[in-house]
């Protein structure tokens, strides 16, 4: 297993569509592995291989609090989301010590393969209901900053380029 790099907004490659997965072989389970153990590393509880650079419906999650449920979705899907809304703040491992308050769908109901590419059905309330709706947004191309108003996301655009900057000085 290997730590990927994450993509940081407002790197344009995080606005990239991601393609099906025709088929789940060894490098989509190699990917997923590699992207829990990135996820793991960086305290994340979900992680969209957009964010990683490769652009293929893959999500890896794990919202529980042992951190010992790891989930693999491929090419997930939302079969039904709830009328009913719920408004919290949100973070990204692409937008790194930003949060802000984001509404979404308080449930839904998520069809995918896992990793032996089986489909599997699953219903999401609270953080794994949130986290599934962002990690699918990546998958459209959309980060969470993108649901703030316009001078919100100039000033996170400019704190992450800065950021960046500083962080490659030698």
């Amino acid at each position: 297993m290997a730590l990927l790099n994450i993509l940081r907004y407002p790197d344009p490659r995080l606005h990239k569509v991601a393609a099906p997965i025709a088929q789940v072989d060894d490098r989509i389970r190699t990917l997923a592995a590699d992207m829990l153990e990135t996820m793991y590393d960086s305290e994340g509880v979900g992680l969209a291989a957009t964010q990683v650079d490769v652009h293929e419906r893959l999500i890896v999650m794990d919202v529980s609090e042992e951190r010992d449920q790891p989930m693999v979705l491929i090419n997930p899907e939302l079969v039904s989301v709830s009328d009913e809304k719920v408004v919290g703040d949100e973070g990204c491992l692409s937008v790194p010590t930003v949060y802000d308050k984001v509404e979404r769908h308080a449930r839904v109901t998520v069809k995918a393969l896992d990793r032996a590419g089986k489909p599997f059905q699953f219903e999401a309330e609270g953080l794994a209901s949130v986290c599934v709706q962002h990690e699918m947004d990546h998958l459209r191309g959309k980060v969470f900053v993108e649901y703030l108003s316009l001078l919100k996301r100039e000033r996170i655009k400019v704190k992450m380029i800065k950021r960046t900057r500083d962080e490659q000085k030698p």
